[in-house]
């Protein structure tokens, strides 16, 4: 279902961003583009990529039920998300967290905003910054979204500072 939910928003997305860069070039406003990703090794191994990338953003090897009941979502995750997308050099792995808990605030998504709230965490940011973000979500995003954050923050922080 991934490709019918996401995908069509992506595409929405993508479309609002490019009437918006046009709105700003009739205004005059030149925006300069960003580079190209580094293409991969030719003999890049997307499965062990990704398996890193998912490991080293979640902390740990990912296990849930789901990936028993459903194996070819992990093979989904593993190669599509965390291999060829989080291979892409163009944002750091913090900067995709951010993006995913933004996404994950607006849908919302709360059990996966908790846990990509977790990775923000390993991935480096730091208390300070999260809480940050909650205010930046809600200034340019709506109260709401920036509500369930926090609500999903203030359950997650407690969580793993006990865990270390």
């Amino acid at each position: 279902m991934y490709a019918y939910a996401g995908f069509p928003r992506s595409l929405t997305g993508l479309n609002t961003f490019i009437a918006l860069l046009d709105e700003r070039k009739a205004r005059g406003s030149h925006d300069e583009a960003g580079r190209d990703a580094t293409p991969l090794p030719d003999k890049a191994n997307i499965r062990e990529r990704g398996t890193a990338n998912q490991t080293a953003v979640i902390g740990r090897p990912a296990a849930r039920r789901v990936y028993e009941f459903a194996p070819v979502i992990d093979t989904f995750l593993k190669e599509h998300f965390f291999g060829d997308i989080f291979s892409l050099d163009v944002l750091s792995f913090r900067e995709r967290e951010l993006a995913t808990v933004s996404a994950l605030a607006s849908l919302p998504a709360e059990t996966q905003l908790r846990s990509h709230l977790r990775c923000c965490l390993v991935v480096g940011l730091s208390e300070a910054q999260m809480k940050a973000f909650v205010s930046v979500l809600e200034a340019k995003v709506g109260k709401a979204e920036a509500e369930l954050a926090e609500k999903s923050l203030n359950t997650v922080l407690p969580n793993e500072m006990r865990a270390k």
